[in-house]
Order: C-alpha cells, then structure tokens, then sequence
C-alpha cells in the first residue's frame, strides 16, 4: 500500500512535455507508481483529491541566501509555502565554509545585511563538509552548496586588492578541491563584493579548472549590471571557455537605464557562447528592484582591509570626500560603474537599530518626514523612520546630500543597512525569463523590517503573473525552469521530474489561483493556491499551511551526480 496517493491530478512532469491526468503514489519517499487510468491507485493510507490541481516537481531556488535562515528557523515558512523543495546556497562568493577563527568574524559582521547575526547561534564548523553535517541535523528543505570564493580568498590572503602569490593560488585552489571533494556542487563568485572584485580573471580560471575537474559549475555574480554588463558577461563567458567550467549567471539581469531595452544583445552574447559548444545556464527573479547591503555601493577601495577598515575610512574626511567623487561623479564599482541617484535606494532593513543614530534629525519628530505612507510610522523609532524611505528622502528631510546621508548611515549602522535597488527594466526581465537557458532563482534576503518580497513571492509569480496572467511563460515551460532544468544543471540524482523511481520532492497547487501576496509594503505573505508540498516524501506543507516537518537533507555532490548522503 502506498503511503499517499494524488488522486485525478494535472501532472505537469518538469520535461516541458504537455501536461496530462494521472495518479501519483508516493511510497518510502519515492514516486513509487504514476496511473493514467482514474482510480488505479486508490489504495493508500492518504488520498488527496487533487481535481483541479497540478501536481508537479519541487521547485529548485537556484539562488537561495538561507545559509542561517534555515538553521536558524528550519520549518523554511517563506519556502514551502512557495512550493520550494531544494534551494541552492553559498552564493555570491560569500558565505560561511569553509573559514576558520579569524576569518568567520569578519564575514559574520560583512554580510549581517544579507543572513542577520543571531545571537547565541553555535558556529560549529569549520569546512564545507561541517557545514553541509549542521545542515543534516534537520530543516525544512534540501539544499546545495556552492563554495564562495571571496570567502576562499579571505583565508589564502585577507582583504588584499592585488594579485596572489604562487604559494596564496594554491591555498585557494586546495580549499576550493577540498569543498569540492566534500559535496560542494560548485563554485560561487561575488566580483562586486570584496575580497572577491579584487581577483583577476586569470585566478578565476585556475579555481575554475578545480572546479571543472570535480564536475562542478562557476556561478558568478559578475562585475557590473550597469554600464559594464556585456563585458562582464563576455568575461564570465572566457572564464568558462579558457577553463572548461559550465557557467550558471546568476541573477543574470541588465539593469539601469543604459541597458533598457538592450537584453537581445546578451542574449546573442550567450547563444553565441553555446553555439561554440560553452555550457551556460542562468536564473532571474521576477521582479523590477534588486535587492543588497547599503555598503555594497562603496567603491571596491575603500573595501579593502575588510570592515574595520571601511568605517575608519568613513570617518576620515579625506577618504569620504574620494568616496563622494566616485559615487557622484566617477562611477562606483560598487554600484556597477555608474554614479548612484540616491532616488532609486530605498532602506528596507538596519542591522543595529539600537544603535543607529538619527540620520533623519527627527527622532521626536516623525510627522515632519515626507512619507509615501504616513500609516507606516507606528513609533517615533529612528529605525522606523528609515524603513521605505530613499536615500534622498531621508538626505532632504536632514539638509544634507545624499552621499552625506548615505556616509553616516554606513557608520551608524556599521555597514549592516539592507536596501531596495530600483534599477530593472520590464522589456529585459521578460525577454530573458523566455530564453530556453533560463532558471529561477529567488535571491531572495530573509531578515530585516522589510525584505525583498521576492523571499516569499518568486516562484508563485512565475506562475501566475508571468505564466498565467501575462502569458510570457506557458505551464509547462515555467515549471521546466523551476525542476527539470535546474535539476540537470546540478546534476541531482533522481529529482527534479515527476517519474517512477524519483524521490517524491513534488507540489501540488491550483493554477487558476496561484500567486504571490507578497508586497514590498508586506513581504512576508505567503503565495496563494499552494496546496500540498513533499520533501523526500514527507508532507511540509498540507492545505496550504506549514506542517513543521524537517525532512530536508544536504544534497551532496558524488563522483556521479548529486544526492543525499
């Protein structure tokens, strides 16, 4: 006897087959029989009637920030109640494995904005192979590894902005095999963020050749979106060609006003990469805004040395007023080369909200600030104040500049502050969701006063929006991008699809009504018309509501593919 059976549903497979009617049986966490004839199956300890329901894969997030979300609250709410069972981690070249004591402050304290610090929390590894062990210990959702090379970079040699010495390259290319060796199932860079935007393309090649050798894939989060993209892209594309490395670009977007409209061209830039035999797959996320840390704008310069170093330059004239000129005039590298209108950065979370100063000047005050919402405000609390503002609100409430505004906020939340990016472009985000390379990824932040609802949303809107409403995306091929293709890029074994023998990761939901709620006023509602969601066979999310199962295992690279241990 089965130990669930999906009665009469719509399956929609994740091959970009058309969909059909059929039975699904689940039994000891596999797909155990799929019946085309009703009523075959009906012998289980649970039936669902799922007429008018779906049945598909679990989604896989192909850029996934829950490296301590998910430890810290495992039941994953903002994913299962998106129909996500598999979520890919370690992106952007920063995260938390492998470090070792004196390095793990550091990143603890650079990306607060992105994961939080929780107080309390057990660090208790140390390499990838620790880290992927604490993940076993139980959570929500499957989830994969990519080792971050800013990360490998601080421990072969700090925060410096040079090329590494002979001995520092083989030190990360060590650290990059043994992440590798112990499930790792690729490699992530962040070549905006520092240490990793002071490496050269000849150092990613080498760590990109390790990488291919152990049957990983590079996911870069390349130099620049702005005005630097197509040459940042066609550089991703010689690291993958020079070093043999399939290529996942990640959040692959063309933002800012500069490249409206321009996403054939990096679409030819990528069909003529695979055309000469390169491997290349991406994920975006269905919306306009970006999503990062205030800090992340600063010139990659005043980066160097590591955080520490960054507020003491923020607090020496001489070194705010170089700052200024890049940010206003020059371009920063932090911001994609262009100089940063202080309109399209908007506040969403502080990290040290009991220690902010008061950048509005308004403490007691909270009626005299020029708000979209004034219902917003509940609280004199200058953390308050800050969330949903721009920088130039916030710049023009003070009497100040923004770059003067956006300074002290740097120094008075220790480079912790979170922001919306209103940069995107509508024709682009469109154009590249069709191309038959294309995956989902949320990257989606998870902490903080009003996170990215991208979080909560990305998946579902997919479906309804761009699928359902717009029509930009059939069912079936939205689904491929969410299993089937993502599947294969991480060469997971047995998932993915809907097929005899797999293990049971699947989604049931209405696609007359699925959608995001998710709002950037309120992040962190859950999407609408998902029904049931299995990990592994087991229910972690049953009419719509989080069940609180943690069935989700570390999903590891082997010699032949990718699996749990």
């Amino acid at each position: 006897m089965a130990d669930l059976v999906f009665r009469g549903a719509t399956v929609v497979d994740g091959t970009g087959a058309d969909r059909y009617r059929a039975d699904v049986a689940v039994t000891d966490g596999v797909i155990s029989d799929i019946a085309t004839r009703a009523g075959r199956l009906a012998d289980a300890d649970r039936v669902i009637d799922a007429d008018g329901l779906v049945v598909a894969p679990g989604f896989i997030d192909m850029h996934a920030h829950s490296d301590l979300r998910t430890l810290v609250e495992r039941e994953h709410p903002s994913r299962v109640t998106q129909g996500i069972t598999s979520e890919v981690l370690g992106q952007d070249g920063l995260s938390y494995a492998p470090v070792d004591d004196t390095t793990l402050p550091a990143l603890r304290s650079q990306i607060a904005g992105w994961n939080g610090d929780p107080e309390d929390f057990a660090w208790d590894w140390r390499t990838v192979g620790e880290y992927l062990d604490r993940l076993d210990r139980g959570m929500a959702v499957n989830a994969c590894y990519l080792v971050p090379h800013g990360t490998v970079r601080m421990l072969a040699m700090g925060w410096e902005n040079r090329e590494p010495t002979g001995a520092e390259l083989d030190r990360m290319r060590e650290l990059v095999a043994q992440g590798m060796r112990e499930g790792a199932v690729g490699l992530s860079s962040g070549l905006s963020y520092p240490p990793g935007m002071y490496a050269g393309t000849d150092e990613l090649v080498e760590l990109c050749s390790v990488v291919a050798a152990h049957g990983g894939y590079h996911s870069p989060h390349q130099r620049s979106y702005g005005a630097g993209a197509l040459s940042g892209y066609a550089e991703m594309i010689e690291i993958s060609r020079r070093s043999g490395c399939p290529l996942h670009l990640a959040h692959a977007t063309m933002n800012f006003g500069v490249n409206a409209g321009r996403a054939a061209e990096f679409l030819a830039l990528i069909d003529a990469a695979i055309a000469e035999g390169c491997d290349i797959s991406l994920d975006t996320y269905p919306y306009l805004p970006g999503s990062t840390t205030l800090a992340a704008l600063l010139p990659s310069w005043s980066a160097e040395g590591g955080p520490e170093a960054t507020l003491a330059r923020l607090a020496d004239p001489a070194a705010r007023e170089r700052i200024r000129r890049d940010v206003e005039e020059n371009g920063s590298d932090g911001n994609s080369g262009m100089v940063i209108d202080w309109r399209t950065i908007e506040i969403c979370a502080v990290a040290n909200p009991t220690d902010l100063a008061d950048p509005t000047g308004l403490a007691d005050a909270s009626d005299a600030l020029d708000l979209a919402d004034a219902s917003d405000v509940r609280a004199p609390d200058r953390a308050e104040q800050l969330i949903g503002r721009t920088v130039a609100q916030i710049a023009q409430t003070r009497g100040v500049t923004g770059t003067e505004a956006f300074l002290d906020l740097l120094v008075s939340d220790r480079l912790g502050t979170t922001i919306l990016h209103h940069v995107g472009n509508e024709e682009n985000v469109r154009a590249i969701m069709r191309h038959p390379a294309h995956t989902v990824g949320s990257d989606g932040l998870l902490i903080g006063a009003r996170p990215h609802p991208r979080a909560w949303g990305t998946f579902p809107r997919y479906l309804g929006h761009y699928g359902r409403d717009l029509r930009v995306l059939t069912l079936e091929e939205a689904v491929e991008r969410m299993t089937g293709r993502p599947a294969r890029r991480l060469r997971l074994e047995r998932r993915g699809l809907v097929r005899a023998g797999y293990h049971a990761d699947l989604v049931a939901f209405d696609p007359a009504t699925v959608r995001d709620a998710a709002t950037f006023a309120e992040p962190r509602r859950p999407a609408v018309g998902m029904h049931e969601v299995l990990v592994n066979g087991v229910a972690v999310l049953t009419g719509g509501r989080p069940t609180g199962a943690l069935p989700g295992r570390a999903l590891r690279r082997t010699e032949t593919g990718v699996s749990a241990l």
